[in-house]
């Protein structure tokens, strides 16, 4: 039995929810009075509402994310139908902002907005003496951190031995980019190192060997970075893999030295480009070196064995195809790992919003919020662009495919040569999801030999290569895709 329960949906069993162990973390003397239930997306409400309730709390709360906001209003809804007197507490993203409009906020008490670490135990302490508080919606102040207690002594043996550990050496971000919520908050905070150190290093000694990082810009700071980087090298083992979102265009000279020790396999940094677009970037406050941003990946994958994944957003206000196509081509030319192609979202209180009449952008109602069309992209060729995206994830980015990829997008630019095949692909299957891989690798040869009329011996050939080579990179490297961002998570603050 328990007073309190936290839970929230991840999108797969190997994500943990960090968010709810930083809650649990800073309980105090409720703590023991607590427990954490961490469901994922394909668990019914109704059997996320037995696991709730069999618990028997007097209060509840659900984080909320873009990515589990249509099962979270239906727990909700549930709970509150079953036991009206249950106390439901909300928070994270896609509450804090725009939350009088929403369903789920109808079976909600009580809505933390913002940093809820240490607001949501003192609003428990509240609830538990019975002095509620009469407001609804309660504004949580950015909490100093070094109040904030380090959530990491509660990943348990199972957590280490199978998903991943996210961590954070800080937290908001210094620019100001219209499409994410941290633009909002422009004021970084730090942990302290050694706070950070002991914890991770603990960790560590308890077989620890897969971290992802949330902070927005971890080569902001060199020092800080640098420090980092050396407390992993220093205790490296094999097996250890470390993902870190970096700013491409702000790279300093020192952490260079440091990425060339990570092994082949060790290091995964996340390089959000978004647009070689100078006045889409412009548009939306974002003000990025593209000379620069080139120079520093190409340096990356030049002169280390870090694994680079860059984004791209498809539907930036101005932007239209040809110029995605021509950013696409660029990145394309770079060679990274993988290139992520991302639907731009209008999330809730993100300030990308202002430009909605002037570039007529329509959105779904719905989350994750994707981009139905704007001035520029109608809705017809931004469903190209959406199946382009998917299509480029299972064939390219998987590396499943590695040779066939690069004969898909031979021709006259990469982007258009694998829209094609993508167009191809749809009118063939009709599908974007439930493709089986041995399907999808039929699919390609077919392309292959009848579109683009390659030999069918030699196509045949190196299909068979793809497939041992996929083989032997499954069984001598960690699993990238389950360090990759929960879907739909991308800026979701």
């Amino acid at each position: 039995m328990a007073d309190i329960v936290l839970a929230t949906f991840n999108a797969r069993y190997e994500h943990c929810s960090f968010g709810l162990r930083c809650l649990m973390a800073n309980l105090g003397e409720l703590a023991p009075k607590a427990r954490m239930l961490e469901f994922t997306l394909d668990l019914r409400p109704a059997e996320a509402a037995e696991a709730v309730l069999a618990l028997e709390p007097r209060i509840v709360g659900l984080g909320v994310y873009v990515w589990n906001a249509r099962e979270s209003a239906m727990l909700a809804a549930e709970l509150k139908r079953l036991r009206p007197e249950l106390t439901v507490v909300l928070g994270g993203p896609e509450v804090s902002y725009e939350a009088d409009g929403q369903e789920i906020s109808r079976s909600a008490d009580h809505i933390i907005a913002g940093e809820g670490d240490l607001a949501f135990a003192e609003l428990c302490r509240r609830l538990l003496s019975g002095a509620a508080p009469a407001a609804k919606m309660l504004q949580a102040p950015p909490p100093d951190l070094a109040r904030v207690e380090l959530p990491y002594g509660l990943y348990t043996a199972q957590d280490i031995a199978g998903r991943v550990l996210y961590a954070e050496a800080s937290r908001g971000c210094p620019f100001g980019c219209e499409f994410c919520l941290s633009s909002l908050d422009r004021t970084v905070r730090c942990f302290d190192l050694e706070r950070l150190f002991a914890q991770w290093e603990s960790l560590l000694g308890r077989g620890a060997l897969r971290f992802k990082f949330t902070d927005r810009t971890f080569n902001l700071d060199s020092g800080r970075a640098s420090a980092i980087l050396g407390f992993f090298l220093g205790r490296y083992r094999p097996g250890l893999f470390l993902h870190f979102e970096t700013v491409p265009d702000r790279f300093p000279e020192e952490l260079f030295p440091l990425i060339k020790k990570f092994p082949a396999g060790s290091l995964q940094l996340e390089v959000g480009l978004q647009t070689f677009n100078e006045a889409a970037a412009l548009r939306i406050n974002r003000r990025q070196d593209n000379a620069a941003a080139e120079l520093n990946l190409r340096r990356l994958l030049g002169e280390t064995e870090a694994y680079i994944h860059a984004d791209l957003i498809i539907g930036l206000p101005g932007e239209g195809l040809e110029s995605f196509a021509a950013g696409f081509d660029r990145l394309h030319a770079l060679r990274p790992h993988e290139i992520q192609v991302g639907i731009l979202k209008r999330l809730r209180g993100a300030p990308v919003s202002r430009h909605d009449g002037e570039w007529a952008m329509v959105y779904s109602p719905h989350a994750p919020y994707e981009l139905r069309q704007n001035r520029l992209l109608d809705f017809f060729t931004m469903q190209r662009l959406r199946r382009f995206a998917r299509y480029w994830d299972l064939v390219a980015n998987s590396g499943v495919f590695a040779l066939a990829a690069e004969e898909l997008c031979r021709g006259a630019g990469p982007f258009g040569a694998f829209l094609a095949f993508s167009d191809w692909l749809y009118a063939r299957t009709g599908q974007t999801h439930s493709i089986s891989r041995s399907r999808l690798r039929n699919l390609v040869a077919e392309y292959l030999v009848s579109e683009l009329k390659k030999s069918p011996v030699e196509t045949a050939a190196m299909m068979e290569r793809d497939a041992v080579n996929s083989r032997r990179r499954e069984d001598g490297l960690p699993p990238r895709q389950a360090l990759r961002r929960d879907p739909d998570e991308k800026n979701a603050g």
